[in-house]
């Protein structure tokens, strides 16, 4: 047994064929249509409305989707999905969230008095969604994993947030001026990141539009291809199965992955872990669960080590292969 970069097992050494494509070298259409976009949302129309001007800019035919819904008056990160990476929507939208926002506290406070209310509301707590929510408005459990006091000017005081998904933002600062008994209002708020994507790598629609034209213009494709990200990049930091190219179109046809077909794995898998599957290309085949550990799958000859629960490979990538023997 040998290891890669001392994060991957390797259990079957395979090389990859003539099948698929390395992410970046997608041919751009295809590329396109597997693609995400960091995008920076401006602060005055919906994620709707946002969404719907990046397929025009496009000229996409496909579909397309955003990643998490910001309100009109909320700037910053909204991840864009095109084509088949919008089957990754709700694990993008599922990551948790960061924001620098504005809170404007009602009356007069010491300090000290936010300070011990912003450590109040650290952790878990309890929230109802808003009335113009899209969500059914019962008391749910949301974690807010820090509240940073970063400045204070008079009533205004700039907060850094890190939340679980599904915090709402506004009703988190009306709570703690609630809880200050002099009242708290949202006056700005932007989000700087959502999983793995964050402002400093986001693009606006002004940056989006140029790269396009200039790819139609010109035929230049890299500012296009710079602007659109692989869908691998979203589970970039999820545990990885790597398959063999055998064994990648039962895959996408629905089959549960067996240990004969895996080339090599993360070591820290465990038994029940969210896994991404994998091809020898890095290409994202599945997102499934461990049904055994990564000691367990290195051990085993044969049995299934992942349960498929999402297929996002076109199923014509790779040809059947599931009549000839796994080497």
């Amino acid at each position: 047994m040998s290891t890669v970069d001392e994060e991957l097992i390797v259990k079957s050494p395979a090389e990859p064929g003539p099948y698929g494509y390395r992410p970046h070298e997608r041919p751009l259409p295809f590329y396109i249509d597997h693609g995400v976009i960091n995008l920076d949302k401006p602060r005055g129309p919906t994620s709707h409305t946002v969404t719907r001007l990046v397929k025009r800019i496009l000229e996409y035919p496909g579909k397309i989707g955003h990643c998490g819904t910001l309100d009109p008056k909320v700037s910053g990160v909204l991840p864009i999905v095109l084509g088949n990476a919008t089957k990754l929507s709700r694990l993008i939208a599922g990551s948790d969230k960061e924001y620098i926002g504005v809170l404007y506290i009602h009356g007069e406070i010491e300090e000290e008095e936010l300070l011990h209310a912003l450590e109040k509301f650290t952790g878990p707590i309890f929230q109802r969604p808003p009335v113009k929510s899209a969500v059914k408005r019962s008391l749910r459990v949301r974690r807010v994993y820090s509240i940073d006091l970063l400045e204070s000017e008079g009533r205004f005081h700039l907060l850094k947030v890190h939340v679980e998904s599904g915090t709402y933002i506004r009703k988190l600062f009306y709570d703690i001026g609630e809880f200050l008994g002099v009242g708290g209002s949202m006056r700005e708020l932007r989000r700087i990141r959502s999983g793995g994507f964050n402002e400093r790598d986001s693009i606006t629609l002004e940056e989006l539009f140029d790269a396009y034209r200039k790819w139609k213009k010109d035929g230049d494709e890299q500012p296009l291809r710079r602007a659109i990200l692989p869908l691998e990049t979203v589970i970039v930091g999820m545990p990885k199965v790597i398959v063999k190219d055998s064994a990648v179109a039962s895959i996408t046809h629905g089959a549960s992955l067996k240990v004969r077909g895996i080339s090599s794995l993360s070591r820290g898998i465990k038994k029940g872990s969210l896994v991404a599957i994998m091809s020898l290309k890095g290409e994202l085949i599945a997102i499934g669960r461990s049904v055994l550990s990564a000691d367990d799958i290195v051990e085993l000859d044969s049995g299934i080590a992942v349960e498929i629960e999402r297929v996002v490979m076109p199923r014509d990538l790779y040809p059947p292969m599931w009549r000839r023997r796994s080497t």
